[in-house]
């Protein structure tokens, strides 16, 4: 987790949850978000918060070889792994978002794997922690920027669909990581201890075709009978 998940309300939706008056009203669009591509990041530069469109993923200058960043981090490693240490204190954002997918394994054919659509059960929209390098002021973003989802141990029913979740902050929550008055102890804290639990949420199977990044669309979120089941 997570591999995939919607944005698909405008900037300024997301920024709303957050009681903040600012950004783009044109909707995103997007049914099927993958790593590598360009996503609205919320994120404060001095005094001011900034929507900004960074890759999905992130690679320090200096990490040698061909393979792509990690597009998370564990939650239980990212304050003290060397990789993250750069953009741990000062990279903290936000991704809003509608939902996530999920893929659950058959039990009786591990090869086998159903999607399932994951959101809030009050249908607004939700908030990614998150941390990366971002732009520090007006510039467009650089080759370097990019930024990674941190992920926690699933708990309660979610560990039925993957043993991984993405943290999810309420309003509250989040404008407290966002804040440049928030020391990295308690943004730690508050990653370890606010993430909002298994019942904030509702599940359900949906097409596989969102296995495809070609394939865009709400219907992509639409429920379908479980083969699994």
């Amino acid at each position: 987790m997570c591999g995939r998940f919607v944005q698909s309300l405008s900037p300024a939706e997301y920024a709303q949850s957050l009681n903040l008056d600012l950004f783009d009203t044109a909707p995103v669009g997007r049914y099927n978000v993958a790593p590598t591509t360009g996503v609205h990041v919320i994120h404060q530069v001095g005094d001011r918060y900034r929507d900004s469109v960074v890759p999905w993923g992130w690679k320090p200058h200096w990490a040698t070889g061909g393979r792509p960043g990690p597009i998370n981090a564990r939650l239980e490693t990212v304050a003290t792994k060397p990789f993250f240490r750069p953009i741990w204190k000062s990279g903290r954002c936000i991704v809003g978002a509608d939902g996530w997918y999920e893929w659950k394994t058959d039990p009786e054919d591990k090869k086998r794997k159903q999607p399932y659509f994951i959101r809030l059960k009050s249908g607004e929209p939700l908030l990614f922690a998150c941390i990366g390098q971002l732009p520090h002021g007006d510039e467009d973003p650089s080759a370097s920027d990019g930024f990674v989802i941190l992920t926690g141990a699933a708990d309660a029913g979610l560990v039925d669909v993957h043993d991984r979740k993405p943290l999810v902050l309420s309003p509250d929550f989040s404008l407290s990581w966002l804040s440049g008055d928030t020391s990295a102890d308690d943004a730690l804290h508050i990653a370890e201890h606010q993430e909002l639990p298994a019942e904030s949420f509702e599940w359900y199977p949906v097409s596989r075709e969102v296995g495809n990044v070609r394939n865009k669309g709400a219907h992509l979120i639409e429920p379908i009978d479980d083969p699994l089941l």
